[in-house]
């Protein structure tokens, strides 16, 4: 499957962005979908995950009551809306499908398709 990330952007801090990241190629509620950062020297962070039907998530502390993923099947599409943005959540933001269609996932080795990246910055 390939997974096309888009939405990111400058904004200030306390500004809300949303996140979406198109599926093809492959049959989308087959995969359960995560949201990564990552920013320059650091490893690549967990920031959400939801399973194949949307009916669970589970979220990084760091962003947990700020950020919402949801997924909609029949677009194909995740998304990742993002609130009280601050400025460390500043990172390039991707979205990942994991074959484990009813898993959440947190780390990045579970996932088997990656997006190409979409850079959120947040200024102070």
């Amino acid at each position: 499957v390939q997974l096309q990330a888009s939405g990111g952007g400058l904004v200030q801090a306390g500004d809300s962005l949303r996140l979406s990241c198109v599926a093809s190629g492959g049959t989308f509620s087959n995969y359960g979908m995560g949201w990564f950062r990552q920013t320059p020297g650091k490893e690549r962070e967990f920031v959400a995950a939801i399973t194949w039907s949307g009916g669970r998530n589970i979220y990084a502390d760091s962003v947990k009551g700020r950020f919402t993923i949801s997924r909609d099947n029949a677009r194909n599409t995740v998304d990742l809306q993002m609130s009280s943005l601050k400025f460390e959540d500043t990172a390039v933001y991707y979205c990942a499908a994991d074959s484990r269609w009813n898993v959440l996932a947190s780390t990045s080795v579970e996932y088997d398709f990656w997006g190409q990246g979409t850079l959120v910055t947040v200024s102070s």
